[in-house]
């Protein structure tokens, strides 16, 4: 009778430590997913962005993240000097505050540019035609009387 008791008890921790494994796998593979979807591509658009705001010269035209637009007057290692307007009004933002470089007609093809292989199947897509109504145009009497 000992003898089953012991028998019953090793295959229940045989078992758990089964299920534990399997456990581990999920949460190991699970994390991988959330690196591969969510911090790597992070990752790249920040090193993206630090890279064009460490390419900025004078005279480059560009954008805030308020919206303010306008030309690189100055440079230093944090800060950016614009010139906004005709007027020379200069406005000194720190790099961090650069949103997009370039004029604004290059930023506007930028955002209409086509990034991935959908958007090249929704340019394909033919126009739909416009269909023309077959119902009757109603005529006031003062039409009728001019088109006499």
């Amino acid at each position: 009778m000992i003898q089953i008791a012991y028998a019953d008890t090793a295959a229940a921790t045989t078992s758990a430590s089964g299920g534990m494994g399997s456990t581990i796998l999920m949460i190991v593979l699970m994390i991988a997913i959330f690196y591969f979807l969510m911090i790597r591509p992070e990752n790249k658009r920040k090193k993206q962005a630090e890279e064009m705001r460490n390419s900025l010269k004078k005279g480059d035209w560009l954008t805030t993240i308020g919206g303010v637009y306008g030309r690189v007057v100055a440079i230093t290692d944090r800060t950016v000097v614009i010139e906004t307007s005709e007027d020379r009004v200069r406005v000194e933002f720190l790099k961090s505050a650069i949103g997009q470089v370039g004029t604004l007609d290059e930023q506007a093809a930028a955002q209409q540019r086509p990034v991935g292989k959908k958007d090249k199947k929704a340019d394909e897509t033919p126009a739909v035609e416009e269909k023309t109504s077959e119902e009757p145009v109603e005529t006031t009497a003062e039409e009728k009387t001019d088109a006499e």
